[in-house]
C-alpha cells in the first residue's frame, strides 16, 4: 500500500524554535514505512527547499524526483488528499486537514499520525473507517426492490416484535389462523405469470410439501441465531398441535439484517409458493471504503434476502471494489439469473 508522506510536516517535527526543518526525520519516515511494508510518496511544499537545514541533500533527493513538490504557491494539502484518495492509500501527517473535511470523506481513516524518540520515529495507526449508518439495510432494500422489479414478492414488514419462543409460537398460530380465515390463495400462479421462462428455475422444497403445509422463516439479528435456533422444534410442535395440523410445520430460523437484537418477525409461505433456489444471484459493487465490512456480511446479506423473499438457499452474494464508487455508501446492486443450473 502506497503512504503519502507528508514531507513538510514531518520535516518541521520537532524543530526548535526559529530552528530549520529537518531532513533527517523526513529520511527516518522512509526507512521505517519500508520496514512495515509500505510503499512511500514524498510529497513537499515549494517552500520546504527553501528552509529545510540540508538543503543541498534535499535537492538532491528533488532531482532524483524521491520527493516530489507541488508548484510554487499552492499548498501540498490538497495534492497529498487527492493522490491519497485516488490510489486508495495512507497519509503519514500530524496535520489533521480540517480544511478539507467537506471534500474528502473520512481522513481520519487515511491519515497515519507519528511521532519521534530520541531521533526515531514511532509510526501510529490510522483510525477505522466509519460505518455509513445502515450501510447493510441500504443493500438489502435495494437488492428486494431489483427482486420486485423482475416479479417477485418480498415480505416488508419490520415491526420487530420481543423475542421468545412462545411470543415466535403465538405470533405464527395468529397469522395462520388469519390466513386459513381469510381463505388466502397460493400466489404461486400469479408469479409464473409475471416471470418469463421461470420454470426453468423453481424448484418446489418436496420434502416440505409432503410434511407441512406451512413454511415459518423465524428472522432474527444475527446476534440472536444461535439461541433462537434451539427454541425451532418447540415452535415446530407447539404451532401444529394449537392448529391441529395433520403436519407440524417446517421451522426455518434466518439472520435478517432489519431485524434488531432481542425481537423478531415471521414470513409465512405455503409450503406450495416456497422457492427451493433463488432464481437471481446478487452482485454488489462497492466503494473501497465500505468494502471489508460489507464483504465480511454478505452471508447474512444473503440470508436476509432469502428469508424475505420466500428462498429456501441463499442467493450467491458477491461484493467487489470500485474505483469509480468515490464515496463512502455508494453502491450498484445488479442481479444475474441463478438457482438450480
Amino acid at each position: 500500500m502506497k503512504v503519502i508522506v507528508d514531507a513538510s510536516n514531518v520535516a518541521h517535527y520537532g524543530k526548535v524554535k526559529d530552528g530549520k526543518p529537518i531532513l533527517q526525520n523526513i529520511l527516518e519516515a522512509v526507512q521505517a514505512l519500508e520496514k512495515l511494508g509500505y510503499e512511500p510518496v514524498l510529497i513537499a511544499d515549494a517552500s520546504l527547499r527553501h528552509e529545510i537545514d540540508e538543503k543541498e541533500e534535499f535537492n538532491k533527493l528533488l532531482e532524483k524526483e524521491e520527493i516530489k513538490q507541488v508548484p510554487s504557491g499552492t499548498t501540498a494539502d490538497h495534492f497529498i488528499l487527492k493522490m491519497a484518495e485516488d490510489e486508495n492509500g495512507k497519509i503519514l501527517s500530524n496535520d489533521v486537514f480540517r480544511d478539507y473535511f467537506d471534500e474528502f470523506q473520512d481522513i481520519s481513516s487515511r491519515r497515519i499520525p507519528y511521532s519521534f524518540k530520541n531521533g526515531k520515529i514511532l509510526v501510529g495507526t490510522s483510525s477505522k473507517p466509519k460505518k455509513v449508518k445502515n450501510i447493510l439495510q441500504k443493500i438489502c432494500s435495494q437488492v428486494l426492490v431489483e427482486f420486485e422489479r423482475k416479479g417477485f414478492d418480498a415480505y416488508k414488514q419490520k415491526g420487530n416484535k420481543k423475542l421468545s419462543g412462545i411470543a415466535v409460537a403465538k405470533e405464527a398460530i395468529d397469522r395462520i389462523t388469519i390466513a386459513n380465515d381469510e381463505s388466502i390463495d397460493s400466489k404461486l400462479e400469479d408469479v409464473f405469470m409475471k416471470i418469463p421462462l421461470f420454470d426453468k428455475f423453481l424448484n418446489l422444497v418436496e420434502e416440505a410439501e409432503k410434511t407441512s403445509d406451512f413454511i415459518i422463516f423465524v428472522l432474527v439479528s444475527p446476534r440472536d441465531y444461535q439461541g433462537a435456533v434451539k427454541n425451532a422444534g418447540n415452535i415446530a410442535v407447539t404451532v401444529g398441535d394449537r392448529l391441529k395440523l395433520d403436519h407440524a410445520p417446517l421451522v426455518a430460523v434466518r439472520n435478517d439484517l432489519f431485524t434488531k437484537p432481542q425481537a423478531f418477525e415471521l414470513n409465512i409461505i405455503y409450503s406450495d409458493e416456497i422457492l427451493e433456489e433463488s432464481p437471481y444471484n446478487v452482485n454488489i459493487t462497492i466503494n473501497d471504503h465500505d468494502y471489508a465490512f460489507v464483504k465480511k456480511n454478505s452471508r447474512n446479506i444473503a440470508s436476509t434476502v432469502a428469508a424475505r423473499l420466500g428462498t429456501w438457499k441463499f442467493p450467491i452474494v458477491s461484493v467487489k471494489p470500485s474505483m469509480l464508487m468515490e464515496k463512502p455508501g455508494h453502491f450498484d446492486i445488479t442481479l444475474e439469473k441463478g438457482g438450480a443450473k
